[in-house]
């Protein structure tokens, strides 16, 4: 059987450590100074932490005033808004797209804006060779900048080189073609990514380095590897897009150092990814003369609004079963939605093929899009358009109900910007001044039905 751990006897006096008990202290000659002191973990010794002690943490209340920790803005306005206003010194941050999509491009400006900023950069890439970096970095004009290339995969030749660079910050193009010698297993497997990015954010909370990651990600769009690789991180960030489209959105997914759920917004040229400073101006650059089924949804995105179009046809069907296909948002939530207009309002969608797209590719995950989503297919359905310069926004409940949702005035303050005149919005929630804007409040789905349609 496995031993127990065994307890210590600390002479009070001096600090000396034996593992038996006598009256006088060997090292101090003092007597009855010595005391028992009980193992820091019971049971096995092999398998707890055991009797030997480490040193004590220093604590504070939550009383006490510390100054926020200091931020490095890029000059690139949309990344520092999605990392909450800048970099943060020792940050570790995760960023994941597909390929192709621009991440390698994204970072690479990046950090040539940081370096111009003063900060001492460091790229390396597993992926890449430093003469392929520079011929990227001369298409895009930053020959000039003074980031520092390295291209290696082996983990300790990577730490060895950052703490003898000591840089302000770290790129590291990806996390999977790293490998760590103590590890049994090929790069890109569970135990060398966790490994790797273990070390990585180890060393950046170590010697104040930030680091950013780029990782792959799977098929279905998430990034790969093991989930802790997203615990062990401050920030994740996914970048999107659809390679038909010219514009890119890089997302907060998770932010210790602000706003998760903030987009920036770029879009992809021939220089390189541009900021999109006005997202709403870009997803409706393409809205020709309000049709059936197109409604303009008035959403919030971190902390912007940002106006969308939602799209919506419905067709016979010759299918004994419909379809019902959606681009850019939940199909779950649009089953829900078609059942509350035939429970609720009696509108049947029986026989029928449902599409529904969000122009641009943008993906909308909001419950306040439920609204517009049932205003596309009603006008789809009834051939019907929704009067010009009219944005909608709200959530509907399983009883037919509108329930209001947040910062209703920033959605009014952009679709008016945009040049709006009118929206539709749920009754209830703060009372706020449209500003010239005619607003008109639901309360329910049966209504909205009866007096946008005239019918319920």
């Amino acid at each position: 059987m496995a031993k127990a751990s065994k307890s210590n006897f600390v002479c009070a006096n001096c600090g000396n450590v034996t593992t038996k008990w006598s009256g006088r202290c060997e090292a101090c000659g003092e007597w009855n100074s010595i005391q028992e002191e009980a193992p820091l973990g019971t049971g096995p010794a092999s398998k707890t932490i055991g009797a030997a002690r480490g040193r004590r943490v220093t604590l504070s209340d939550l009383a006490a005033e510390e100054a926020p920790p200091p931020r490095t803005s890029s000059g690139i306005a949309e990344f520092d808004r999605v990392l909450g206003g800048g970099l943060v010194p020792a940050s570790a941050i995760l960023v994941g797209g597909d390929p192709g999509i621009g991440k390698s491009t994204l970072l690479l400006q990046a950090a040539a804006a940081f370096a111009a900023e003063g900060l001492k950069v460091v790229y390396i890439s597993g992926e890449e060779a430093s003469a392929q970096i520079r011929m990227r970095a001369q298409r895009l004009g930053l020959g000039a900048a003074p980031v520092m290339l390295g291209a290696e995969t082996n983990l300790r030749d990577i730490l060895t080189t950052l703490e003898a660079e000591k840089p302000d910050l770290a790129i590291i193009d990806s996390v999977q073609t790293m490998w760590a010698d103590h590890v049994e297993s090929a790069p890109g497997s569970v135990s060398q990514v966790r490994a790797a990015a273990h070390e990585l954010t180890a060393f950046a909370k170590r010697r104040n380095t930030a680091v950013i990651l780029v990782g792959h990600v799977t098929k279905e769009g998430q990034i790969a590897g093991p989930r802790v690789v997203e615990h062990m991180v401050d920030t994740v960030l996914y970048f999107e897009g659809e390679r038909g489209h010219q514009f890119r959105i890089l997302r907060a997914v998770k932010n210790r150092f602000g706003p998760a759920d903030e987009i920036g917004v770029f879009e992809m040229t021939g220089g390189g990814l541009s900021e999109v400073p006005n997202p709403s101006a870009l997803f409706l650059s393409e809205r020709g003369q309000p049709a059936p089924g197109s409604v303009v949804f008035a959403g919030i995105e971190g902390t912007r609004p940002v106006l969308c179009e939602f799209q919506a046809l419905v067709a016979p069907t010759p299918l004994a079963q419909p379809r019902r296909t959606t681009v850019g948002w939940d199909g779950g939530r649009l089953a829900m939605i078609l059942a509350v207009l035939e429970a609720r309002c009696g509108i049947p969608f029986a026989g029928l093929d449902v599409y529904l797209n969000v122009a641009g590719g943008m993906k909308i995950s909001e419950p306040a899009a439920d609204l517009a989503v049932a205003a596309a297919l009603l006008s789809a359905r009834e051939d019907a358009g929704l009067p010009p310069e009219t944005v909608v926004f709200g959530e509907i409940s399983l009883s037919g109900a509108l329930r209001p949702v947040s910062q209703t005035e920033n959605r009014l303050k952009e679709a008016q910007k945009l040049g709006f005149s009118a929206a539709i919005a749920p009754e209830g929630g703060k009372a706020v001044d449209p500003s010239g804007l005619k607003l008109n409040r639901m309360s329910d789905l049966a209504a909205f039905v009866g007096d946008v349609f005239g019918a319920g």
